[in-house]
């Protein structure tokens, strides 16, 4: 894949400055709203670099599944934010947009680029506990809502992708997910 070295690159460069800014609270809060897009802009750039137009159809509509979904709740949940800020906690919106776009990184072009993606979600979802914005339940709700409308909404693109993990209706009674590998 040709475009898997440069977007690691990119992940490597954008982590950078923020090694020195971990102290603050503040400065992990701002780090998380500029890092809850890499992982969907590093979807954008992948597929545009191996002109899957496909693949940025269905990113696209994954995350406006994701966006719309978690401000809905938001505005009729009214859950208050543990820093007291205001009532629009529950789900996180930075979680549910960093998880989504490392859910379709992971899905449509393998665990590659779905390793780092996760890495940085994962940052995004700890810096929004870790600065008071969200407790574990709202970053926890905003990774579900990311995750699941990537699998909903993303199809594998390379031969090489080796594990596929997508949700199932089993029958009338429930659902649940598939998992398949190729050894």
């Amino acid at each position: 894949m040709n475009g898997v070295r440069y977007v690691i690159f990119i992940f490597v460069l954008m982590l950078m400055p923020f090694n020195s800014l971990a102290q603050s609270s503040k400065a992990v809060e701002t780090s998380t709203d500029i890092l809850m897009f890499l992982p969907s802009a590093a979807g954008g750039i992948v597929s545009l670099l191996e002109r899957d137009y496909e693949g940025l159809l269905q990113h696209f509509e994954s995350g406006a599944v994701t966006v719309a979904a978690t401000y809905l709740l938001k505005y009729t949940i009214k859950k208050r934010r543990p820093n007291g800020e205001d009532y629009h906690s529950f789900p996180s919106n930075h979680a549910g947009i960093a998880f989504v776009g490392a859910g379709f990184l992971q899905q449509r072009y393998g665990w590659k680029l779905g390793i780092p993606a996760y890495a940085v979600a994962a940052y995004v979802g700890w810096g929004r506990v870790y600065s008071k914005c969200h407790d574990v339940w709202d970053v926890l709700a905003g990774a579900v809502i990311g995750v699941t409308s990537s699998l909903v909404f993303t199809t594998p693109f390379a031969k090489e992708h080796n594990v596929v993990i997508a949700p199932a209706v089993m029958s009338e009674s429930g659902v649940g997910f598939y998992f398949s590998m190729n050894l």
